[in-house]
């Protein structure tokens, strides 16, 4: 399926304004619509909320509308629209995805969208990401809306999580072992033989996990270190520490379990 085949359909404006407020837009933004339609979300970002924004679309009649709306609500410069197809648009400078695509074109984006920056948000009218389940989920009562007999808009955010899955090592043959699903972590520390269990989730750049008792840590996710932000009294992690990725899967002096 390519995006000739996603039908254009309307997005209410109280829609659209909600769909901006939920992925947090503000003037720093830059805001990208995937099958843009007659610009609205597009304009709305940029008049309502002060972002720049751009908006792909495969049908030339909608993006020459789209630019005249652009103009007569006073944001061309801040706006742009291509007549292009979605799967041919380079999605990396872009900090809001907003899509309002069928469940099976959004499916076939989720790997892109997973390998943007983290902290990127994403939001999708009506339709998921299948077993990526989303942040957020906002339910409207749309009595306008043109399709489905409920009358009701359900939105979905997400936020582009932080690659962390690993092997990550620390000072003094401290291990990190992490597994991770979209946003859901597990991880194993372990040092000098001993070994804890936490879970948590990773929000964007930002790491928190929680073990057995009130043991918890924290940390931000930067290019090549986890930074230890937060721990628990008695964990062998220390606020400032950076871990870094193992090398060659192994952690110096790391317990033969904790790097295997």
């Amino acid at each position: 399926m390519d995006d000739e085949d996603v039908p254009f359909i309307t997005t209410p404006d109280r829609v659209t304004v909600a769909m901006l407020e939920l992925a947090g837009v503000g003037p720093t933004d830059r805001v990208l619509d995937l099958g843009s339609g007659d610009g609205r979300i597009v304009i709305t970002a940029a008049r309502r909320f002060g972002a720049r924004g751009l908006g792909v679309e495969i049908v030339p009649d909608l993006v020459a509308r789209s630019r005249e709306h652009a103009q007569r609500a006073g944001v061309a410069g801040r706006t742009e629209f291509r007549v292009q197809d979605l799967f041919d648009t380079d999605l990396s400078g872009a900090s809001v995805i907003t899509m309002y695509l069928l469940p099976e074109v959004n499916l076939k984006l989720r790997p892109r969208l997973l390998a943007l920056a983290p902290g990127t948000r994403i939001v999708s009218h009506d339709w998921d990401l299948g077993d990526w389940q989303p942040d957020r989920t906002l339910t409207l009562e749309v009595p306008e809306k043109a399709i489905g007999r409920e009358k009701l808009s359900r939105l979905h955010r997400w936020t582009v999580p932080a690659r962390l899955a690993g092997l990550w090592c620390g000072a003094q043959g401290t291990a990190l072992r992490v597994v991770q699903q979209f946003q859901q972590v597990s991880a194993t520390l372990a040092q000098g033989g001993e070994q804890q269990g936490f879970s948590g989730r990773v929000d964007g750049v930002r790491l928190q996990l929680l073990g057995a008792g009130a043991a918890a840590w924290a940390a931000t996710a930067g290019a090549d270190h986890l930074h230890i932000d937060a721990a628990s009294a008695g964990l062998p992690l220390q606020v400032g520490q950076r871990l870094r990725p193992a090398v060659d899967g192994r952690c110096p002096a790391a317990t033969a379990d904790a790097a295997g």
